[in-house]
């Protein structure tokens, strides 16, 4: 997989190596000559441009990526790389940081963006998935929010405790994608029963989430109404 990477900060060299570990293609392209610094990732590619100019891209060659990112400190360039890469290069995916969440709402398919990492809306939602059982924490979203990637930790009293997975109907388009137990994630099994503690991962529409918490924790969520807690 050959990947592009506007960006050549701390973030982007950081998402370079890995990748290039995981014996991927990567191009770093950033318009600051003192950003580039090829022994710091002597496996990359690396191009002094402007990432955000079309001339600069076709140099880059970015329409043979299939994937662009979009990794630098400022949200708008983040922004127009994303849509100069899916509208005028028609690269398959794009991933675009955020670094400003108020700036999170326009990161979505308009402005060319496939999925939006907001470093912390993560790191709260890490926080949240260790401190909580019984409410759903939303880890990730797809497609401008379309489809989100949630965890829930399922409590001792869960009803669904003791049954087979089989037997549950999830609610709306949910899909269990892992079960985690003991620190250990595994596909869902069929005959695989649920126990309190188990830490499921699922992706499901946003519409879906309220009833997929009370469906799995209804005494953790009685009294809420599509996730507003009532006032005591």
């Amino acid at each position: 997989m050959r990947v592009a990477i506007a960006g050549a900060g701390n973030v982007g060299r950081s998402i370079a190596r890995e990748l290039l570990a995981n014996d991927h293609r990567v191009l770093l392209i950033d318009r600051d000559p003192n950003a580039i610094k090829p022994d710091t990732v002597p496996g990359a590619e690396w191009l002094l441009a402007d990432a955000c100019e079309v001339d600069s891209l076709e140099e880059a060659r970015i329409d043979r990526c299939d994937v662009a990112i979009a990794a630098t400190g400022d949200d708008k360039v983040n922004l127009v790389h994303s849509l100069l890469a899916k509208t005028e290069f028609a690269v398959p995916r794009t991933v675009a940081r955020v670094n400003h969440p108020s700036n999170e709402w326009l990161f979505d398919d308009i402005w060319g963006v496939d999925v939006a990492v907001s470093t912390p809306r993560l790191m709260c939602a890490l926080v949240e998935e260790a401190v909580t059982v019984g409410d759903l924490v939303r880890l990730f979203s797809f497609r401008g929010g379309k489809a989100n990637l949630v965890e829930l930790t399922l409590p001792l009293d869960s009803p669904r405790v003791g049954h087979r997975l089989a037997e549950i109907e999830l609610p709306g388009d949910a899909i269990l994608v892992a079960v985690i137990r003991d620190g250990l994630a595994t596909p869902p099994q069929p005959d695989g029963a649920l126990e309190g503690g188990d830490e499921l991962m699922f992706v499901v529409n946003p519409e879906y989430e309220g009833e997929l918490a009370a469906y799995l924790a209804p005494r953790v969520h009685r009294g809420r109404v599509a996730g507003v807690e009532n006032e005591d």
